[in-house]
């Protein structure tokens, strides 16, 4: 796959610090790979409705990649998302910047924001490849440690694809950044570090099986006690 560059257009184009865009379509990969919950946002009825939900990406597919979402087939959002432009974005605070004065409080954080027409998977193949996707990015390698769903099941779940090409990302880290003339008053300043933190893997009680490995990979790495 060939990495492009970020191509700013009139709605992802950032008008307020520049300086923390990302230029690098890697950088939207790093973000959309380390989250795992977006928003959605879509109109229906005539108000902008914004929805969390979960989702994944296949990177080759299409020339810039495909994020997957998924849904009732009744729910209004998925209904209303393939026949106009929608908003997915996705967030991760990194970190509370505290300053000595109330203005220059501000927070670390990388998110990214995705606009386009999303596509009704109706590929039987591409639908449940998009599913075990979605499973998948949030706890690699369980969509194959399940039941995979039934015909039932699938007629009761829309797809929706969305190509990852008109997108933007913007970052801020670093320390809090105080007018000259504050720096000697008696307030604390500094970061409060922010992290998405798991804890031990709870066993169903109708299960009598160890956690498995793919399970307690995904533990270990999101920091749950070894």
């Amino acid at each position: 796959m060939t990495i492009t560059p970020l191509q700013p257009t009139a709605r992802t184009a950032l008008r307020r610090s520049k300086e923390r865009a990302a230029t690098d379509r890697q950088a939207l990969y790093d973000v959309l790979a380390e989250g795992m919950f977006c928003h959605l946002g879509v109109v229906v009825d005539g108000a902008p409705l914004v929805l969390p939900t979960a989702y994944g990406v296949d990177l080759n597919r299409g020339p810039d990649g495909t994020l997957y979402l998924h849904g009732s087939v009744a729910a209004r959002s998925v209904v209303a998302a393939p026949e106009q432009t929608v908003c997915v974005t996705v967030t991760h605070a990194d970190g509370l910047v505290l300053a000595r004065s109330a203005f220059h409080h501000s927070v670390n954080y990388r998110s990214a924001v995705i606009f386009g027409v999303p596509r009704l998977v109706t590929d039987a193949d591409e639908k449940l490849a998009g599913l075990n996707c979605i499973v998948d990015h949030l706890v690699p390698g369980r969509s194959s440690a399940t039941r995979p769903p039934n015909r039932k099941e699938l007629a009761k779940t829309s797809v929706l694809a969305l190509a990852l090409t008109e997108a933007s990302v913007k970052t801020r880290s670093g320390e809090a950044n105080d007018e000259p003339e504050d720096l000697d008053l008696p307030h604390w300043t500094g970061v409060l570090p922010l992290r998405v933190v798991a804890d031990e893997p709870v066993t169903n009680s109708d299960c009598d099986l160890l956690v498995p490995a793919h399970v307690r990979t995904r533990a270990n790495l999101l920091g749950a006690p070894s």
